[in-house]
């Protein structure tokens, strides 16, 4: 390999570096999508907002248990909700996420 092919593959490398703050968001992200439970929950607002209370009923967990991840989804502004009297309805909020994870059912579903 001669000089010139080095100091290219070396600018390749440092346009691939990832800084820190996007390394965090990327894993977060990952370790939403890891868990069932979350999964589950953002497939079915995938197509349209729901209370936490529909969404417990649908899914057949406790209220408590959906709370904890709509929160957890909402720290890493994957959810989004709108309050309608005393009740908060949820929807996604990040279209390049609700993708990946179709993606990913779609890939699951073909294997």
């Amino acid at each position: 390999m001669n000089e010139d092919q080095n100091k290219d593959e070396l600018e390749m490398n440092k346009d691939q570096h990832i800084d820190e703050e996007t390394l965090f968001v990327v894993s977060q992200t990952f370790k939403a999508l890891s868990d069932p439970t979350r999964i589950r929950i953002l497939n079915l607002l995938c197509s349209n907002e729901h209370s936490v209370n529909h969404i417990a009923e649908i899914l057949n967990l406790s209220q408590s248990s959906v709370s904890h991840q709509l929160r957890f989804l909402k720290n890493l502004r994957l959810v989004k909700f709108r309050r309608e009297g005393t009740t908060l309805y949820y929807s996604h909020d990040d279209n390049h996420i609700m993708n990946l994870l179709k993606q990913a059912i779609a890939h699951a579903s073909h294997v």
